[in-house]
């Protein structure tokens, strides 16, 4: 039996009660220069109109979405205009460690007021800066299910970013001139359809060699069909329970080698922008990725019809996995902590922040009173709605910080063919005891 995602309801009435609801922002880089009077007795040059006084005042964040830079680097600028406070924005992501790059950047004495964190286990290194947020204007209207990764002892510790689904993204005038017309929703059904693509000469799925969608959000899988998620992932951790042995891992394998031995010839040189590109220009009929794509699809076709299938491991129905990517987290070791909870105030709650929430971002929002619609979210977030009934959820931030780019690393050489079932399975154990044991 497979644990039913609680955020079911929650989302999708707040999304589909948006019909007349707020949405729509750009974002660029956000460096404009803030300057004071130079002297005492000389006047000031009045504020450019429209444009609060500049303040001096800058606050950094430190984030890792690589597909809103260009975005958020805009609504920085807007809030800058509004407020006078700059705000510059540090984004690392796609191929980069996050992770390693953050620590490198605390432990080189530069404190960013605001940092991305995934929760649960990823959390607690980071306790002694992470403000708590229970009190913020914003905390009341978060969908209850969105608050459990950063919260702590009843305390809530970072703002969730969003909400956010993955599974299979399909082309659906692919699969109609394949002859395909239902949705596969198992295994079997899942086979029958890459056999009907491959017939018409369709590449049934566009596959990446990054670690991270890899390591990440399919192994992820496995672990979410587990009849206890948490519970089977405190005893790998433990020692208890091993990945190589367990029966859902050993089903998940066949899902993995459904997508892998029906990819795109140079899989392994395929990075997360290229097969984002190549999809959207119409060479595969999938690919594994979340409605976080839709704004870089949008780019090469904005009319592309998509959908959004399962991830099956079986003859049984599969599901999509929903979940918060990440939390915004307020540093109070950094220069200006209330400054950075001014802004992520002003981010949830202004026209302008909501507007680049939904329109510029393409976001789900995590707050109950932010509206959206399918113009503006696009049509995987949509079909992630639709979905959310039945999902599982997200599991990997219940590792330590490491394990999961080990978890990437093996399946990586998987991709490339250097290990068998066994092997890659006996990798994926050892990357969680070789961090669990340091």
């Amino acid at each position: 039996m497979k644990r039913k995602f609680a955020f079911i309801m929650a989302t999708v009435c707040t999304l589909i009660i948006a019909g007349c609801g707020n949405s729509g922002n750009t974002n660029s880089a956000g460096n404009g220069s803030a300057t004071n009077a130079p002297n005492a007795s000389t006047e000031s040059a009045a504020p450019e109109a429209g444009k609060a006084p500049a303040k001096d005042v800058t606050i950094k964040m430190f984030q890792f979405k690589v597909e809103i830079a260009e975005q958020l680097n805009a609504l920085a600028e807007e809030y800058e205009k509004e407020t006078g406070v700059k705000v510059e924005v540090e984004t690392h992501g796609g191929g980069e460690d996050y992770g390693a790059l953050l620590k490198a950047e605390i432990a080189s004495g530069s404190e960013p007021e605001i940092f991305n964190n995934g929760g649960y286990t990823a959390l607690v290194p980071y306790m002694d800066r992470a403000t708590d947020l229970s009190n913020e204007p914003w905390a009341a209207q978060l969908i209850p299910t969105a608050k459990t990764p950063a919260t702590v002892d009843g305390k809530l510790y970072g703002m969730p970013m969003n909400v956010e689904g993955y599974g299979l993204i399909y082309n659906k005038d692919l699969f109609a001139k394949a002859g395909i017309t239902e949705e596969p929703k198992t295994l079997p059904q899942l086979k029958d359809a890459v056999a009907k693509l491959k017939t018409a000469g369709i590449t049934p799925f566009e596959a990446t060699n990054e670690w991270w969608s890899m390591g990440i959000h399919l192994v992820n899988v496995g672990m979410a069909h587990q009849p206890d998620p948490k519970q089977f992932i405190d005893d790998v951790k433990a020692g208890k329970q091993t990945i190589k042995g367990n029966a859902v891992f050993k089903q998940w394998l066949d899902l993995v080698d459904v997508i892998f031995d029906n990819a795109q010839d140079n899989k392994m040189t395929t990075d997360y922008a290229t097969q984002v590109a190549e999809f959207a220009s119409g060479k595969a009929a999938m690919m594994l990725q979340g409605n976080w794509t839709q704004g870089d699809i949008d780019k090469i076709d904005p009319a592309l019809n998509l959908g959004l299938l399962p991830l099956p491991i079986n003859n049984e129905e599969g599901t999509i996995l929903v979940g918060v990517p990440n939390n915004y987290i307020v540093n109070s070791k950094s220069a200006h902590p209330e400054e950075a909870k001014a802004f992520l105030n002003w981010m949830v709650s202004s026209e302008t922040g909501q507007k680049y929430l939904t329109k510029e971002f393409k976001f789900i929002p995590a707050e109950a009173n932010i509206t959206a619609d399918a113009a503006d979210i696009g049509q995987v977030a949509v079909a992630v709605q639709e979905k959310s009934g039945n999902a599982l959820g997200w599991n990997w931030d219940m590792f330590p910080d490491g394990v999961t780019q080990g978890f990437g690393a093996a399946m990586q050489e998987y991709l490339g063919g250097q290990l068998n079932h066994d092997q890659l399975l006996e990798k994926l154990d050892k990357a969680v005891q070789d961090i669990v044991k340091q």
